[in-house]
């Protein structure tokens, strides 16, 4: 990953200014301690993301992060962080406990609690931050998982130790197509190693089947473009039969086929009253959003709304007169 700041072009006195702003910004508000003085402060940061997911590669001269009481307090999007140990060591402290994490170890903290990050000998680290509902794991499990280092005895977080290393270093994978790619495999790969941490399967499975819903739902928010998302692809992608996906649904309150509708109607009504809505036809507009017969679209749109698609394009969109 290409840095994006390097202090070493940035005179002393603004140093700590400039990286506290860059990790704010890209990362999470915390408290930064620098150990030397500012005319011997280093730090290169290089930045990407794949989707809602926020990664930073660092290495810095020592240094201790803390989230306070009052910036976890002031949380507006809760996040895990997950912080892969490269070289060196450092240490984590959250929710009462306090790990030591090694090369080779990674350990997840929440944005939601205070916690402090030491970096005695200097940082090569990489940091991951996952919106927490993306990952759709129960509180307690979460609170139960933090500060504890993972991927020494544990086959699936070595897994992951390796892939989150990778995925934070290549460029590639943060640019094109790629980035949509990884989303979900990254998400899935971070729950498993996090439930199977507990060395019990049914532990593991139950978390997963508690969230299941949400796990659907968010699926079919990210295809909701597709034509052809259907019951039986769903449920594929989420490892379950067709009558238990309506079954998890149905339990939610969800039928399926008019939270599709519903969603897809909404999406065409953003996309219709954007600053873009006239760059395509109704019909195009309603094919990207999964609606193949353009009649039906605008029937289903105005039964929703109380207006047709073209009326509600035109309010938001009027003609110039001249």
């Amino acid at each position: 990953m290409s840095p994006v700041l390097d202090t070493a072009f940035i005179p002393p006195r603004d140093r700590e200014e400039v990286v506290r702003n860059a990790v704010w910004k890209s990362m999470v508000a915390v408290d930064i301690d620098h150990r030397p003085a500012a005319e011997d402060i280093s730090v290169r940061i290089g930045l990407g993301t794949a989707g809602p997911i926020r990664i930073c590669s660092a290495q810095a001269t020592a240094v201790t992060l803390r989230r306070t009481e009052r910036l976890a307090r002031e949380d507006e999007e809760p996040a895990v962080t997950l912080g892969v140990q490269t070289t060196g060591s450092s240490v984590v402290v959250q929710n009462g406990r306090e790990c030591l994490l090694r090369p080779g170890q990674f350990a997840v903290y929440e944005s939601i609690a205070p916690y402090t990050h030491l970096f005695d000998e200097g940082v090569d680290y990489r940091f991951i931050r996952f919106p927490r509902a993306a990952l759709a794991l129960p509180d307690r499990l979460l609170r139960d998982i933090t500060a504890v280092p993972l991927g020494s005895d544990n086959p699936v977080a070595r897994l992951a130790f390796t892939y989150f290393s990778q995925l934070a270093v290549t460029d590639e994978l943060h640019q094109g197509v790629y980035p949509d790619a990884i989303v979900e495999p990254s998400i899935e790969l971070l729950r498993a190693a996090l439930t199977s941490q507990h060395g019990n399967s049914g532990l593991a499975r139950a978390p997963l089947e508690a969230t299941l819903s949400l796990r659907i739902t968010h699926y079919i928010r990210a295809h909701l473009a597709d034509p052809d998302l259907t019951a039986a692809r769903i449920a594929a992608a989420n490892d379950i039969s067709v009558r238990h996906l309506y079954v998890v649904l149905s339990r939610s309150g969800i039928s399926l086929g008019d939270w599709i509708r519903t969603h897809r109607l909404a999406e065409c009504r953003r996309e219709l009253a954007g600053p873009n809505g006239r760059l395509r036809t109704i019909a195009a507009i309603g094919r990207r959003w999964g609606f193949v017969d353009a009649t039906h679209f605008s029937k289903m749109f105005k039964q929703a709304y109380g207006m047709s698609p073209r009326a509600w394009r035109e309010a938001n969109h009027p003609r110039s007169s001249v």
